[in-house]
C-alpha cells in the first residue's frame, strides 16, 4: 500500500482540527499561539502534498510553505515579545 494524496490530506485535516480546537477553547496565550502554529503546519502539509501529486515538476507548494514558515516564525517572535513585555 502506497501513501497517496488522500493520506496527506487526512493528516492535514486532523492537524488543522486539533489546532482549531486549541485556539478556540484554550485561554492561555502561549497555547493559542502553539495551536495557530499547528494550523499553519497543517496548511503546509496540504500545499506540499498538492504540489507533489498534482504538479510534480513545479515547486510552488514548497515555496509557499517556506514563506508560511517564515511568517509563522515572525509571528511567534512578535507574540512572545509582547507576552514577555
Amino acid at each position: 500500500m502506497s501513501v497517496g494524496l488522500e493520506h496527506y490530506l487526512i493528516l492535514s485535516v486532523v492537524l488543522f482540527a486539533i489546532g482549531l480546537y486549541g485556539a478556540l477553547v484554550k485561554s492561555n496565550a502561549i497555547v493559542i499561539m502553539m495551536s495557530i502554529e499547528i494550523m499553519l503546519n497543517a496548511v503546509n502539509i496540504a500545499m506540499v502534498a498538492f504540489s507533489r501529486f498534482i504538479t510534480p515538476s513545479l515547486l510552488t507548494g514548497q515555496v509557499f510553505a517556506i514563506f508560511i514558515m517564515v511568517v509563522a516564525a515572525a509571528e511567534a517572535a512578535v507574540g512572545l515579545a509582547i507576552i514577555n513585555a
